[in-house]
Order: C-alpha cells, then sequence, then structure tokens
C-alpha cells in the first residue's frame, strides 16, 4: 500500500471532512479526518493494520492495546496481523484505565494503536495505563499521524503524515465568518 493509494481510499471513503471543526485540543481545523469510515471496510482495515505491523522494525510486543474509541477497530487489525492478543482501555470518570476484565502482565511489551495521532493525548494516558500496570510501552502506531512536529516518547509509525491547518478558537476565521463548529470526535472536555 503505498501513500497516493491509500490517500485515493481514505477520500472515496469519506474519512477526508471540510468544514469547521473543533479538535480535542480545543484547536479548530477547517478539516478533519474520520478515520471511522475508513475502517468500516473490514478489508481495507485489515489491510491497514497488516501494513503497519510491516513498517513497525522494534521488538515484537506481547500484545496490542488501543485507546476506545478510536483505536478499536485498527488495534484489531493489528493485533491480528501480529498473531496477538487485543484489549482496549476506556475513559471511566474522565480518567483511562483497564475495563472488562482486561489487564496486562507484569513486564509485558505493549504497542498502543490509534487511528490518528492528533494531540497525542490518548496514547500518553495509555501509555499511563501500561506503566501503572508494571508493563512496557514498546512503541504505538497510528493509521494517520497530524501531530506535527510533536513526537510521543517511545517508536511510533503511522501509515500517512498529515498537515492540516489548526487554529486557536480566538483567532479562527471559520469562526468569524459564522460558520457552526461540529466536534467529531470522541472524546469529552
Amino acid at each position: 500500500m503505498n501513500e497516493a493509494e491509500l490517500k485515493a481510499y481514505l477520500a472515496a471513503s469519506g474519512a477526508f471532512l471540510d468544514g469547521h471543526f473543533l479538535l480535542s485540543s480545543g484547536l479548530h481545523s477547517p478539516n478533519y479526518v474520520q478515520c471511522a469510515q475508513a475502517l468500516k471496510d473490514p478489508v481495507w482495515a485489515g489491510r491497514m493494520g497488516a501494513e503497519l505491523v510491516k513498517l513497525w522494525k522494534g521488538p515484537k510486543p506481547d500484545i496490542v492495546l488501543a485507546p476506545a474509541m478510536g483505536g478499536l477497530m485498527i488495534g484489531h487489525e493489528v493485533a491480528r496481523a501480529f498473531g496477538l492478543e487485543f484489549i482496549f482501555s476506556e475513559r471511566e470518570n474522565n480518567v483511562m484505565t483497564l475495563r472488562r476484565g482486561f489487564s496486562l502482565e507484569k513486564g509485558a511489551r505493549v504497542i498502543i494503536v490509534e487511528d490518528v495521532f492528533t494531540t497525542g493525548k490518548s496514547t500518553l494516558e495509555t501509555a499511563k495505563v501500561v506503566e501503572q500496570c508494571g508493563a512496557q510501552v514498546i512503541g504505538a502506531m497510528s493509521v494517520i499521524n497530524r501531530m506535527g512536529e510533536k513526537t510521543l516518547p517511545f517508536p511510533s509509525v503511522s501509515l500517512l503524515k498529515l498537515a492540516l491547518t489548526v487554529m486557536p478558537p480566538e483567532t479562527c476565521m471559520l469562526c468569524r465568518t459564522g460558520l457552526p463548529v461540529v466536534k467529531p470526535g470522541s472524546r469529552k472536555f
């Protein structure tokens, strides 16, 4: 899978959105990537998971962990490609945690999988859960990385890097035009 093929699929799937969006960072953007639209096709989701595993040059993890909601589908597909179990973290009272009987063995090597790296907040919150369990984050993966120059404190790979426009609300041109702002993500502020 090359970058042009992935971009064409993302566009055809309806994953690339134009409008006025409120990002989880609090910033505004005229663009948004709704990866759920791309991951709804199980064949493509499987291909993306397998491609992420091919990109990974680090040690093989013992388990794959993804934060809910965005990482669920791609995390499952990465785990399938690695031949590993998959679990997910979720927020309870606004704190990322393992629920539903999920746990991590002490010393387990964990790879965190997301649909989109935007600020890195969910990935870092999930890494904290891993550390609290006595396990080790060996890296992270995403379909799309729109973090810009920001990096995570562990190795990471992404299928596609996108530099999308972001603006603070106080200088947002779209706010000035009166275009209503939409919050498309799953995180509550």
